[in-house]
């Protein structure tokens, strides 16, 4: 995976394994079998270490509702086993129906940028603008951090939580100073703490997990799959009076309504990317155009559904991201 590429952890790489609890003729207590788990699902995992919620929902599909004290619960070698991959199972099933979306940061993007001199020199200029905000032409040496903190992961530096060592390169060049700088010395100094950045990155390389959501139709194919949800969905919409004298006003009040309700149904939020915009007018396009007329109301439960199976095959088939702090 190349620096900072985006990778899905669907728990595809957990299914195939099988794992032992510690050899033992004590019993085992829960505490144990969770640290194994978690240790190796993060080992299959690029190393990233799983959220606390990913976690929490995994236990709960093998019935660990208390787990302060599940792990205090002493457990023969068998029962140990059974649990242990029960657990690691719920942990793949979780990240099939949630998958983590991670970038690897090994210090290649960085050092893209420090090659090209053109591309430093544009990156410099602009971090120093936006810190600048008096526009005196100088800026405090401690805003060397805050210049990282701008740069982000989609420039390969890590959140500094998950880079301790940004810390110590930072406090070796001398940040906390009292100096101020202009642009030409924050673009010395940017440039060779970068440079310690990109190296200690080659060396230890930093799995970050970005908060996104992806929408691969999965929710929406089992919508489909329930009659009874799939019934009351239709339903809904029909109290919602969609006009069945006029087509267009029936189309337009069709894909309000899948609009408004989008995350019940299992549909992107439309307001979410120009992408999602341009799913709804690409599926609703032929419809509108007057092809799928309703002429009676089973006509018209037909077509809704028929929306929302096309829906969901252009999401299986072209997954949408969606930014989780939007």
């Amino acid at each position: 995976m190349s620096d900072g590429a985006i990778t899905v952890l669907d728990g595809a790489s957990l299914r195939s394994i099988h794992l032992l609890p510690p050899s033992s003729d004590d019993p085992l207590t829960g505490a144990q079998i969770l640290d194994l788990a978690d240790s190796k699902a993060s080992e299959y995992l690029l190393g990233v270490s799983l959220p606390q919620t990913l976690k929490s929902s995994a236990l709960k599909r093998v019935n660990v509702d208390d787990v302060v004290t599940f792990r205090r619960t002493e457990l023969s070698r068998d029962a140990a086993s059974e649990k242990l991959n029960n657990y690691v199972a719920a942990i793949a099933n979780e990240l099939k129906d949630n998958p983590l979306v991670v970038s690897m940061l090994d210090g290649n993007t960085v050092r893209m940028f420090l090659e090209d001199e053109d591309d430093f020199a544009m990156l410099a200029e602009n971090l120093f603008t936006d810190l600048d905000t008096e526009d005196k032409g100088k800026i405090a040496k401690s805003e060397i951090r805050n210049a990282l903190e701008n740069m982000g992961v989609e420039m390969g530096i890590p959140p500094f939580e998950d880079f301790p060592l940004v810390n110590d390169i930072l406090k070796r060049n001398g940040i906390e100073e009292k100096e101020e700088l202009g642009q030409s010395q924050f673009a010395e100094l940017l440039q060779t703490i970068l440079q310690e950045v990109a190296d200690a990155l080659s060396v230890k390389h930093v799995t970050v997990i970005h908060k996104l959501k992806i929408n691969n139709g999965l929710k929406l194919r089992k919508l489909l799959a329930d009659e009874n949800l799939l019934s009351n969905v239709l339903e809904n919409i029909m109290e919602e009076k969609v006009s069945m004298e006029d087509n267009q006003v029936s189309i337009k009040k069709i894909r309000g309504f899948l609009e408004l309700r989008a995350n019940e149904l299992g549909l992107p939020p439309p307001e979410s990317s120009e992408a999602v915009l341009l799913l709804y007018d690409t599926i609703f396009a032929d419809v509108e155009t007057g092809k799928h007329a309703p002429k009676a109301e089973d006509e018209f439960r037909e077509l809704v559904k028929e929306i929302l199976k096309q829906f969901a095959e252009q999401l299986e088939a072209n997954p949408i991201y969606c930014d989780l702090d939007n």
